[in-house]
C-alpha cells in the first residue's frame, strides 16, 4: 500500500491505536497530522516514531468536540500539507468510566457522545471540503456497536452504534463525489483503553473466549486502517468490518 504524496489526518492520533495509525500511514507515504488532546508528551513520542520510520508529520491540539479547535486543526493542516487531505482517520474515543442506569446523568451522556460521535460528525463535516476523488474517511466503531458492549458501556456501545449508522449513510452521500468512508470495529484490544477500564480477569475470559484465543493488538487494527486508506480498497464503502479475532461476527 503506497500512499506516497497523501495527507492524512488523525484524531486521537498520539497515543494507542491512534498512534499505531498514524505510524503506519506514515511508513507507507502519506504526510500525518497527528491530533491529541490530553497529552503534549504522547504526541512527540509519536512523532519520534514516525520520524524512526521515515516519515513526516505535525502534532496539533484539538478538542474535536469543540467547533473552534475543529477549525483551528484544518487551518493548521492546510498550512502545513497544502489545500487537500485525502485520509482522515476518526479515531479520538473513549469510555471514560462504567456506569450503571441508575448512576447515568446528563453530563457523562454528553462527554461520552460527544467525544465518539459528535466529534466524528462535525471532523468530517469540516475537512470533508478539502477531500476529492479517491480520497478515504475510516471512522471508529466498536464490537460493543454490534453487541451492546460490557457492564455500564451502554453511552459507549450506543455512540459506536450511531457511528456504524453514519458510516452507512455517508457511504451513499459522499459516494457520487468519489470518496469513500468505512468503519472499524474492534473487539478487544491490548490498549490503555482496556488498562484503564476491563477488569483482568474479564480480559482474560475474553481472550480465552476468542477463536484465535489471544487480545488483538493496536499495530493490527492500524493495518487494517492502512488498507482502508488505501487505493487498494477503492471499492469498499460504507461497511463496519469487525476486527475481533473471531468472537463476534457481522
Amino acid at each position: 500500500m503506497n500512499l506516497k504524496g497523501k495527507v492524512a489526518v488523525v484524531t486521537g492520533g498520539a497515543r494507542d491505536i491512534g498512534r499505531a495509525i498514524s505510524v503506519r500511514l506514515a511508513r507507507e507515504g502519506a504526510k500525518v497530522v497527528a491530533n491529541y488532546f490530553e497529552s503534549e508528551k504522547d504526541s512527540e513520542d509519536t512523532l519520534a516514531a514516525i520520524e524512526m520510520v521515515g516519515g513526516k508529520a505535525i502534532a496539533l491540539y484539538a478538542d474535536v468536540t469543540r467547533q473552534e479547535d475543529i477549525d483551528n486543526m484544518v487551518a493548521k493542516t492546510k498550512e502545513a500539507f497544502g489545500e487537500k487531505v485525502d485520509i482522515l482517520v476518526n479515531c479520538a474515543g473513549g469510555l471514560f468510566a462504567r456506569k450503571t442506569v441508575e448512576e447515568l446523568d446528563e453530563k457523562f451522556y454528553n462527554l461520552v457522545m460527544d467525544v465518539n460521535f459528535k466529534g466524528t460528525v462535525f471532523v468530517t463535516q469540516a475537512f470533508k471540503p478539502l477531500m476529492g476523488k479517491g480520497a478515504s474517511i475510516v471512522n471508529f466503531a466498536s464490537q460493543a456497536g454490534r453487541d451492546g458492549g460490557g457492564p455500564g458501556s451502554v453511552i459507549y456501545a450506543a455512540s459506536k452504534g450511531a457511528v456504524m449508522t453514519l458510516t452507512r449513510n455517508w457511504a451513499k452521500e459522499f459516494g457520487p463525489q468519489g470518496i469513500r468512508i468505512n468503519a472499524v470495529c474492534p473487539g478487544m484490544i491490548a490498549t490503555k483503553f482496556h488498562d484503564d477500564f476491563t477488569k483482568d480477569e474479564v480480559r482474560k475470559k475474553v481472550a480465552a473466549s476468542t477463536p484465535l484465543r489471544r487480545e488483538g493488538k493496536a499495530e493490527e487494527v492500524a493495518d487494517l486502517v492502512a488498507y482502508l486508506a488505501s487505493d487498494e480498497a477503492s471499492f469498499i464503502t460504507g461497511n463496519n468490518i469487525d476486527i475481533n479475532g473471531g468472537i463476534a461476527f457481522s
